[in-house]
């Protein structure tokens, strides 16, 4: 249509920035007092809350102010609403899923500008996939039209990157199961999403590449291959590593 969808989301928008700026102001007072008085942790929430109120009259959301380490939990207790991630999905004509169009690129190029993230779908491509029991016959529709993935993938993608997450698998003989961990988490740190028992007790990570794991045939002849490595707590783990925790109970 010809509606601007720009107009919708700079009104909301700007609603939740004017609530925000009357937060910020109101505290302002009472840190000055207290950063005077010699309040370290004061101090650095004044001199964030100011620079996140002055984003704020100038008409720019909260989340465009990156927070200093520490200053990261000043940020957090803030619990702004404009300081929240957001995800902007564009719905388009089944023709344009492939390719986007002028409104969906003006909502992509406003999320680019205030630091959060959009996604292009066509719900009525959603609709035909749900039906299709057959996963080679979704593929093959959706190449058909120009994708190489559904939208909900692209949103699931779109979400993760915008939390910083990131996923590892474990694999049994009876299943195989994801963990949904932070970026940059430690070996430990992504046992612990396991049972807190497999981060206290953690020992090493035998750990498989996704690529090797899935090219090679599995776990069995990936160890064959010298694929799987023994990782220590220092370990960085990466997205899509296949892991197996060793722990003292």
């Amino acid at each position: 249509g010809n509606v601007d969808p720009l107009r919708d989301i700079e009104t909301i928008e700007t609603e939740l920035m004017l609530a925000d700026l009357e937060s910020t102001e109101k505290q302002i007072p009472n840190l000055e007092k207290k950063a005077k008085g010699g309040d370290d942790e004061s101090k650095i929430k004044l001199s964030l809350i100011k620079r996140i109120n002055e984003a704020l009259a100038d008409g720019k959301p909260a989340r465009t102010i990156v927070p200093d380490d520490d200053e990261l939990k000043a940020y957090n207790q803030l619990q702004l609403l404009t300081a929240k991630k957001i995800l902007f999905v564009c719905n388009v004509n089944e023709d344009e899923a492939d390719k986007g169009n002028a409104h969906a690129q003006k909502v992509a190029d406003y999320a680019k500008a205030h630091n959060a993230q959009a996604v292009v779908i066509s719900a009525a491509i959603e609709s035909d996939i749900a039906q299709m029991d057959d996963k080679a016959e979704r593929l093959e529709f959706l190449e058909t039209m120009g994708l190489s993935e559904s939208g909900l993938d692209r949103i699931i993608k779109a979400g993760y990157e915008l939390l910083d997450l990131q996923t590892y698998f474990t694999v049994g003989p009876k299943e195989a199961r994801a963990w949904t961990i932070h970026k940059g988490f430690r070996a430990p740190q992504a046992a612990g999403v396991i049972h807190s028992d497999f981060e206290k007790g953690f020992i090493r990570a035998e750990t498989i590449a996704y690529d090797d794991f899935v090219s090679l045939g599995g776990e069995a002849p990936a160890k064959e291959a010298g694929k799987m490595r023994s990782e220590g707590k220092e370990y960085i783990v990466k997205d899509g590593d296949v892991v197996h925790f060793r722990f003292n109970n």
